[in-house]
């Protein structure tokens, strides 16, 4: 029975993610509408998919403005890129992009003004992702 135990130990600690497995992937959720805060949490998340880690990033309350349809946010030095043409790299990157369920409704806005590429996430379907053990969660 001992070795049986520690052979289903051993099978399972090898089964389990490891960082030899490669990156974490990254929960981005932006909730601030502080230019300099959303601009910090792109360059991160810019960095990471570079470092090979996947990117989701979720706009919340101020945050999902970034969303909207011709919303422009302040210029940041010292690479002169707005939030939003950050966003838009992200994008073009591959990183998946979504506000939050209660964005929409609480903005009176409706999906189609929202920038192409950008969806409304789903809570059941962020919960899991966010419980998957590879992968970290970042706020801004």
């Amino acid at each position: 029975m001992k070795k049986l135990l520690v052979a289903l130990a051993l099978g399972f600690a090898f089964t389990q993610p490891s960082l030899a497995d490669g990156p974490a992937d990254l929960l981005v959720m932006v909730n601030s509408g502080n230019a300099q805060t959303q601009g910090m949490a792109f360059v991160l998340a810019t960095q990471a998919m570079e470092q090979k880690s996947g990117v989701r990033v979720l706009l919340c309350s101020e945050g999902g403005q970034l969303a909207v349809k011709g919303k422009e946010g302040a210029v940041l030095k010292p690479r002169n890129v707005t939030p939003n043409q950050m966003l838009q790299g992200l994008m073009k990157a591959g990183a998946k992009v979504e506000v939050c369920a209660l964005f929409l409704p609480n903005a009176d806005l409706k999906p189609g003004d929202l920038l192409d590429g950008i969806s409304v996430a789903k809570p059941p379907e962020i919960a899991a992702y966010m419980m998957q053990g590879n992968v970290k969660v970042l706020t801004y």
